[in-house]
């Protein structure tokens, strides 16, 4: 505990934190704070763009993580200290928002401490560096919004290079025209409007992975994907022109929620007994042909009596089906769930061309396909081996959000760092205008910005500061700032003509993520932590040497 934080009486000091605490205050907190952020940003900082590296990352329990995917990355890398946990808190306040960008983010937050950390060493105060950067950031947004170029949704060739765009950096770069098909085929479906805008909620495209085969055998299935077999060997494994009842009850008699007791005192009450607990169960499946379904999904259990009747009657039965795929087959199928078995009819009743089990890498699902208009799909991602398939799923899910987000702010920019290349050489010539202190801020972001287009030239073998000379040099011309660094060729080109093209929103959302978490940390100037809490095992050594102590007194 530092004596600096103990005031003095008399020359006795008084306590005011508890023993343990440690305090850290002013400049110094400010530094280590912002050495923490940078240090953060520079783990994540080689990940960025096409030639980005991997990271491996080893939990506690041994398990891999082989991504570049910052928000990925820095949830498994299990950080401890307040201001590395902010970092991580922006990555996935941005991959939540907007699905994308999220390096991009850490990157920018790192850099704009890094340019704040030279004005704090001129004596400029904090808020003043704030105040710059709130400024920047608004002049930066109207820069933004106005270079993006308006998308028609149904042009699927510029969906597909926003998709493809998403994807350039990851393992499956190679098959990207693919999956970037599928992507937008996907999103495609599932929009809907509400309140006169399309809404693109990714939630509704299920993803199901199973290894084996290859990255070129992922499908997008019109219908759901159940992971589930069929109840009863005697039950069809494929019904066409398929009825599906989708019920929320129990296909079984249903225990009391008392203890009761019945005395049986002969076979014969035996036999009444267990005919009218058959006869009960008969009922139901009577309820369920005569509501003309030939397929089940029950989010329940279906009693054995009751799967020989379904199994008899010929419908295809699946139980204990998730909540959530419940929710996505009665999207799909245009089924209502139901409650009460009473409430079966015709009406209720969801279609689907066909329903199948089928077995895919050693394991029996069922396929539900060809719904008609379905507002939930499926895509089933395949891939040589556990880890392949899960970064597979990581990319889809980038390519997905971005699509999405397009379809919810139809707005586009060129990529390969021309946004940022842009907004710094407008920056700098706004700052002149606000002058004084504050001038100083808006120049430091402008040089921040920067950050992502020299990341993508060092990420790619290329000389920074040669790539940056071009990039500016290609900006001052009127159509300049479509011009961005082509990592593949190491020169400065058109990036709309190439096709490299990211979603308006991912970069507006970047640059409000990375402002606010420098702001944050820029406002702190005292640290005070807690000393940490004794484990039992800790306390328990501890007052068995006390007793042992006591003992010799």
């Amino acid at each position: 505990m530092a004596a600096a934080s103990q005031p003095q009486m008399g020359g006795v000091p008084v306590l005011i934190l508890k023993e343990g605490t440690t305090r850290k205050t002013g400049k110094e907190a400010m530094h280590l704070n912002i050495m923490i952020a940078k240090a953060i940003a520079e783990a994540v900082k080689t990940t960025l763009g096409p030639k980005g590296m991997d990271k491996m990352l080893i939990d506690s329990l041994g398990d891999i993580t082989v991504s570049n995917d910052g928000a990925t990355i820095l949830d498994e890398m299990d950080v401890q200290h307040p201001i590395a946990k902010l970092m991580v808190e922006i990555s996935k306040a941005q991959d939540d928002e907007v699905g994308d960008g999220t390096t991009t983010t850490v990157v920018l937050a790192g850099e704009l401490l890094r340019e704040a950390e030279k004005l704090l060493e001129k004596n400029i105060h904090p808020t003043v560096i704030i105040s710059g950067y709130k400024k920047a950031l608004e002049k930066a947004k109207e820069v933004l919004k106005s270079r993006a170029i308006k998308v028609d949704l149904k042009d699927d060739e510029t969906l597909k290079k926003v998709a493809m765009t998403a994807m350039r950096g990851k393992a499956v770069a190679a098959v990207r025209d693919y999956l970037a098909d599928i992507a937008v085929n996907a999103v495609r479906q599932i929009v809907e409007e509400r309140d006169g805008k399309l809404v693109a909620d990714i939630d509704h495209i299920q993803l199901i992975k199973k290894k084996g085969g290859s990255i070129r055998d992922t499908q997008l299935i019109y219908g759901v994907v159940i992971d589930k077999e069929v109840v009863h060997p005697g039950m069809p494994k494929r019904v066409e022109n398929a009825k599906i009842a989708l019920i929320d009850a129990p296909l079984e008699i249903e225990k009391t929620e008392i203890d009761a007791e019945i005395r049986i005192s002969s076979p014969e009450q035996m036999e009444a007994f267990l005919k009218e607990e058959e006869e009960m169960l008969r009922e139901m499946v009577e309820k369920i042909k005569e509501a003309g379904a030939n397929v089940v999904f029950c989010q329940k259990g279906i009693d054995d009596m009751a799967q020989y009747f379904l199994a008899k009657a010929g419908i295809l039965a699946v139980r204990r089906v998730k909540k959530s795929d419940m929710e996505k087959l009665a999207r799909a199928t245009g089924a209502t769930i139901v409650t009460k078995i009473e409430d079966l009819s015709p009406k209720v009743l969801g279609s689907a061309k066909l329903v199948e089990e089928r077995k895919v890498a050693d394991e029996k699902m069922v396929f539900v396909e060809g719904c008609p208009n379905p507002k939930a799909v499926s895509i089933l991602i395949r891939g040589g081996f556990e880890k392949a398939v899960d970064e597979a799923e990581r990319s889809l899910v980038d390519a997905l959000s971005v699509v999405a987000d397009v379809f919810e702010d139809p707005y586009i920019l060129p990529g390969g760092g021309a946004p940022e290349a842009e907004v710094a050489k407008e920056l700098r010539e706004f700052a002149p205008q606000v002058g004084g202190r504050e001038q100083l801020a808006i120049e430091a972001f402008a040089n921040a910005v920067e950050v992502i287009p020299r990341t993508l030239a060092e990420n790619s073998g290329l000389d920074p500061i040669d790539i940056m000379a071009e990039l500016r040099a290609a900006h001052e011309k009127d159509d300049g700032w479509k011009y961005g660094i082509n990592v593949f060729t190491g020169k400065v080109e058109d990036m709309l003509a190439l096709g490299v093209v990211e979603p308006l929103v991912v970069k507006e959302q970047a640059l409000k993520s990375a402002t606010e978490a420098a702001a944050l940390i820029l406002r702190v100037d005292d640290v005070i932590a807690a000393s940490k809490l004794e484990s039992k095992e800790e306390k328990g050594g501890k007052k068995e040497e006390e007793e042992k102590e006591s003992e010799f007194d």
